[in-house]
């Protein structure tokens, strides 16, 4: 499938990796804990956690670790979701055995040194206050907090300032037993080098690596939900706007007909609907996209806006003039062809990227234990008829179903 060639080591750590004759080659680790497996004191761990892997191991300093990479042309990054932390790195493939043997150091010999993450919760309470300043990024954090209130999916990967201060390096260690399992680990790797090298270079780095079988994941179901429509009142010369629901989980049957949909609505392509329609028809505003966000077991839809606040309202009204018409009025034989076609254009396109292919594949295999081909997506894609679209719309589209959050612009 795709020339990808999967394996275990011997701790059980799974490995999918995707031999390509390019001088750059791109390798990380997948960790399958995120902000939801934080427990209710423990709100910005698993992304302090991520910070705090970079500041020293047991052979290493930050210095060190940082410039590991850099002093080779290399890159070396990191980042944390709502469902896993992620630690990678791109870099000439000749330096294979260096990046592979940093990751690891970094993911299973960090010691945390108390110092250096005290003065990290400086950084990440930076962090937080910058995301403040900008309400077109903050907006996305308070909505997921009204859609699963009270739940690991709506609190802010960050944390909050109060819960950033109080972290301990023994919360770390807990959290790293409880999560940081062979189980819930995936190796993943595109790059100039054979299946066999990249096993023997790996099984040598994770030689004396003992982890503990950690906890089975358990998903907590987010609580019942209810649409909330709130307003607030933000300093700024735009209103933002985000309106959206809860919807389906990344293995529902309708999942792919969903991002489909998001795809026409508002997705990357300038000819979307909400483009062409409202952007474009009347210039009310500069940046108006639809998301979608499938997680494990649900999943949330959006749209986004920000605008004059005194075309804000007619905006709305314009957005949800679409969403109507994509519940009432079934997609023709051309409109359908031509929305398969650009949605696996763009698919296609992204497949050129290897960085990201390195990512897609690690994603996949830790969390849905299987790599789809670009054949079986073409064919699920084509295989879409226009009434599953128009049923997925009435389920998912309904107004009274929507939540929404405003900032209302503060200036006179």
């Amino acid at each position: 499938m795709m020339d990808l060639q999967i394996f275990t080591l011997s701790n059980g750590i799974r490995v999918v990796h995707r031999e390509i004759d390019r001088p750059v080659a791109h390798f990380g680790i997948l960790v399958g804990a995120g902000s939801r497996d934080e427990l209710e004191d423990e709100q910005g761990l698993a992304h302090f956690i991520e910070h705090c892997l970079f500041k020293g191991t047991q052979k290493r300093k930050a210095y060190h670790i940082l410039s590991r990479m850099e002093d080779v042309g290399g890159e070396l990054n990191a980042f944390t979701s709502k469902e896993e932390t992620v630690i990678h790195s791109s870099f000439l493939s000749p330096d294979y055995p260096r990046a592979i043997e940093l990751i690891c150091d970094i993911t299973f010999r960090s010691i945390f040194p108390p110092k250096e993450c005290e003065k990290e919760k400086e950084v990440i309470i930076d962090e937080i206050h910058s995301y403040k300043d900008n309400p077109s990024e903050s907006i996305f954090d308070d909505f997921e907090e009204l859609i699963f209130p009270e739940h690991g999916l709506g609190r802010n990967i960050l944390g909050t300032i109060d819960s950033v201060k109080s972290m301990r390096v023994d919360q770390i260690k807990t959290f790293l037993a409880r999560n940081y399992s062979p189980d819930r680990m995936v190796f993943s790797s595109v790059g100039k080098i054979k299946a066999n090298k990249l096993e023997r270079l790996l099984e040598k780095e994770i030689a004396h690596v003992r982890l503990s079988k950690g906890i089975e994941r358990t998903l907590v179901p987010a609580p019942q939900f209810k649409p909330i429509k709130e307003e607030q009142t933000r300093s700024g010369y735009q209103t933002h706007v985000v309106m959206g629901t809860r919807a389906y989980e990344a293995r529902h049957d309708l999942m792919r007909p969903l991002a489909l949909l998001n795809n026409i609505l508002g997705g990357p392509g300038m000819n979307s609907r909400l483009n062409l329609n409202i952007r474009e028809r009347y210039g009310f505003t500069y940046h108006l996209e639809s998301f979608y966000h499938p997680y494990l077991d649900t999943g949330l839809f959006g749209i986004y806006l920000g605008t004059d606040p005194g075309t804000a309202d007619r905006t709305i009204n314009l957005v949800e003039k679409e969403l109507k018409k994509l519940r009432e009025t079934k997609l023709g034989v051309l409109q359908l062809s031509k929305a398969k076609k650009q949605i696996l254009g763009q698919f296609a396109m992204a497949q050129e990227n290897n960085g990201a292919l390195m990512l897609s594949f690690g994603k996949s295999l830790l969390f849905h234990d299987q790599i789809e081909s670009f054949d079986e997506i073409v064919r699920d894609v084509e295989k879409m008829k226009a009434e599953t679209l128009i049923e997925v719309a009435n389920e998912v589209f309904r107004p009274d179903i929507f939540s929404s959050l405003i900032y209302r612009n503060s200036q006179p």
